[in-house]
């Protein structure tokens, strides 16, 4: 049956007997090689001749493992009986992590690991809602910030690294995460470092990476289709700009199997959002808008896409694995920067500040792998990823960024044994748009060459140190270049059985992108504006920790503090001014708007405690929970350094640019962040669940945002943008309650009704842009596989 394989199949289960379902098995040397259980608890892997060191492991329960030898049409029994944590004494969850694959408590640095659990059950349509419960971390506006690493740039020039299987996933031109595009529907697991990541992660990893991991198939195929709809409540302030149903709808979809040497993934998803802000109004006396003059319909966004992963175990070359993966999708949506007005338009768009955005985002990805007999592993991925932005009022884009990444990695056992990973990696974006004629030229090349090595080693089973480095080599055009060498170093020491300590020290670098040097563009009554002069910030982080398990009755947890100092090089930050003279109102776009700009250097402090883990309650409950305080203290270190002067000779400074200056806090920080995540579930078919997020009050923003709205105030030409009114009366913080509860009906159906926002607060979280109100969803699950 399976020709030169062999088999190795059997059961897991917990003390008590009962089946273990969704356990992970899979060959020691390479992770892509493995199943998992189904509803019974059974298991099936074929492998070719060899020897093999098998690992079983599920969440909650202590990981399992053992040799076996596989031979030639045979099939081998093999039973795992797993215990619970905390079940005699405190033990480690084992839930392996980064590249090494090394168990969460080991790392020498602070991480986070979402399960899919907890992603599905909320309803996730893109990830970053998923991602924003995370202690730590925070998405504004679609741009992710990690312990206040950033304020606010509308996504552009991310500082925080994301990645899907370890290749990254920000759109070549403008360095912004494309959350819709990442296959929710089959994901294993997601890791969030948080500090300076940039020498295994790249170099948008400023503050911290977060790597998407995709889920393998098991012998069993699965098949799993989601179904949701819902709508938005109308808002509790403003008014309602809508006549209809604000409905939310759409399907989540994913096929997996193996077929002898084969391994096929197949999802994606179709949706559609009406959306909860509306079109551009203006005033009577307003010029008229006939650039964003949209209509109601025109602000819903639609989206399809489609991913697929194939691959291929050689028959005749052990060890060898190969394949292709892809992703496309074609999406339709309203890019909103601004609301109307504080009062009545919060959730209308002001004229000038939407577009409307057509995109065709694909990528392919080519790999081969090979796990060599000595134990190592060699690994080649290569990908084309094309992003296509078709928008309102001329502002297309178009870039296709081409990437290759080789990586070596072995366990080293003579002379002086270490796990070594070893890479090399290159990237090529094209650039054309016209907005990007900042350069001189409406097409843009840049190219990133970089090699990259840690070595980590274990040190009487307890200390686990490690040390890398990454040399990076930009090239901008034909005229702009630069080189930088960033290190790391680490080390973790076991100091009971559940008692972890840990240091780390690591270095960040990134160079700005093609958008944030270049981008040139007035529409409505902003413009944004060149700075081809934008120079690399830089970065260094170090802190200490501790993470700590527990075992109180039926509480099982891991609790973990780490202190962080944190300070950045040419801070880039994203700041209003009148850029060229202002001869007219009409010509208000073309002076006064954004720049990026080198504004110094800058420090942030904090303390960021975390606690996760389950309570058993009675024989056939648990509550899992996942809860998070962070604290940061984030200040300017030259609040008198000049960066820049503008057309009406303005001095820009810390001091000159802040609204409140006097504690020198940077612009745009929340201070106190809380995140939480707890649900209760019964029997295994009932659950019952709510999350909380936590964001103080902005201490620090742009005082020209102040002076902007005076000046639309005295032009009666020109629709007037009022913010500061709103500011002053909602200097209090943001509690935002979700809810979820849900029954599974027999196997294969499962339904659930999930509510955010579910107070219906009223919101703001950066200036200018009101957060959605309650929406209500009703969500069906279908599951016929292995999980």
């Amino acid at each position: 049956m399976f020709g030169q394989n062999g088999t190795i199949e059997g059961t897991v289960t917990d003390i008590t007997g009962e089946a273990v379902i969704g356990a992970n098995l899979f060959v020691r040397s390479t992770e892509l090689i493995g199943t998992s259980t189904d509803e019974n608890g059974h298991y099936k892997l074929s492998l070719q001749p060899g020897v093999y060191k098998l690992i079983c492991r599920a969440d909650g329960m202590i990981t399992d493992s053992v040799e076996i030898k596989i031979i030639d049409g045979v099939v081998i029994e093999q039973v795992f009986e797993l215990k619970e944590v905390g079940s005699t004494n405190i033990e480690v969850v084992e839930i392996k992590v980064g590249k090494f694959d090394k168990p969460l408590e080991n790392q020498t640095v602070s991480m986070e690991v979402l399960k899919p659990r907890m992603i599905e059950s909320k309803n996730t349509r893109s990830i970053e809602t998923a991602l924003d419960q995370t202690p730590g971390l925070n998405i504004l506006d679609g741009e992710p910030q990690i312990r206040g690493g950033s304020g606010f740039t509308f996504g552009v020039g991310s500082k925080v690294a994301v990645l899907v299987d370890d290749m990254p996933m920000l759109s070549g031109d403008a360095g912004r995460p494309e959350w819709g595009f990442i296959p929710v529907e089959n994901i294993s697991q997601v890791e969030i470092i948080k500090g300076a990541a940039s020498v295994l992660s790249g170099s948008s990893a400023l503050s911290g990476s977060v790597n998407i991991r995709t889920a393998y198939p098991s012998d069993k195929p699965l098949t799993k289709v989601i179904l949701y709809g819902g709508m938005y409540s109308k808002p509790s302030e403003g008014e309602k700009w809508y006549s209809g149903t604000p409905a939310i709808a759409g399907v989540n979809f994913l096929h997996s199997r193996k077929q002898n040497q084969w391994d096929l993934v197949v999802g994606g998803n179709f949706n559609y959002d009406h959306g909860y802000i509306g079109p551009p109004r203006t005033d009577s006396l307003v010029w008229e808008d006939t650039i964003t003059n949209f209509n109601n319909k025109q602000m819903s966004s639609k989206r399809a896409r489609v991913n697929f992963q194939i691959s291929r175990r050689s028959k005749n070359i052990k060890g060898l694995l190969y394949g292709i993966n892809g992703n496309g999708m074609i999406a339709q949506s309203a890019m909103i920067f601004a609301w109307l007005n504080d009062t009545s338009g919060l959730y209308n768009a002001y004229p000038g500040a939407v577009f409307l955005q057509e995109q065709l985002i694909f990528n392919l990805d080519p790999f081969v792998v090979y796990s060599a007999k000595n134990g190592s592993k060699h690994s080649l991925r290569t990908r084309i990823f094309r992003t296509v932005n078709e928008m309102s009022a001329n502002q297309n884009n178009q870039s296709t960024v081409l990437y290759g990444d080789y990586q070596y990695k072995k366990s080293l056992k003579r002379i002086f044994p270490v796990d070594l990973i070893f890479g090399i990696t290159a990237q090529h974006t094209h650039s054309y748009s016209n907005i990007y004629a900042g350069s001189g030229d409406p097409t843009n090349t840049l190219m990133n060459l970089s090699s990259y090595a840690q070595v980590e080693k274990k040190i009487l089973k307890k200390l686990n140190i490690s040390a890398g480095g990454r040399l990076e080599y930009f090239q901008l055009n034909a005229n702009t270049s630069a080189f930088k060498p960033i290190f790391r170093a680490g080390a973790n020491y076991q100091l009971h059985t559940a008692t972890f300590v840990r240091g780390s020290f690591g270095q960040g670098y990134r160079f700005p992108t093609i958008t944030e040097r270049f981008i040139k563009t007035g529409v409505g009554n902003l413009g944004v504006f060149p700075n081809p002069d934008l120079k690399p910030e830089t970065s260094w982080n170090a802190e200490i920790g501790i993470k700590q398990g527990f075992k109180l009755g039926p509480v099982m947890s891991f609790f973990d503090v780490a202190g962080f100092w944190q300070e950045y090089q040419n801070t880039i930050e994203y700041m209003f001014g009148i850029w060229e003279p202002l001869t007219t109102p009409q010509a208000l776009a073309s002076s006064a708007g954004f720049m990026f700009l080198n504004t110094g250097n800058s420090r942030v402090q904090g303390i960021d405690v975390s606690m996760a883990g389950q309570v058993k309650v009675g024989h056939k409950g648990d509550v899992t929970f996942l809860a998070g305080y962070n604290y940061i203290l984030p200040t300017t270190l030259s609040p008198d350094f000049l960066y820049a002067t503008d057309s009406l000779n303005r001095e820009f400074t810390y001091n000159t640019t802040s609204l409140d200056p006097s504690r020198k806090i940077l612009k745009y920080r929340f201070l106190h962040n809380v995140k939480a995540d707890f649900e209760y579930m019964y029997n295994k078919r009932f659950a019952l669940g709510f999350s909380a997020k936590y964001f103080s009050k902005i201490i620090n923003m742009d005082a020209i945002i102040k002076d902007f709205e005076q000046l639309t105030y005295d032009m009666d030409e020109i629709q007037n943008i009022r913010y500061m009114d709103y500011f002053e009366s909602h200097r209090f913080g943001n509690w935002v309650w979700d809810a979820r509860i849900s029954y599974k009906l027999k196997k294969y159906h499962q339904f659930a009704i999930i509510g955010t926002n579910i107070l219906n607060r009223s919101y703001s979280l950066r200036p200018l842009k009101i957060e959605q109100p309650r929406t209500i969803m009703l969500q069906y699950t279908f599951n016929l596989g292995n999980s």
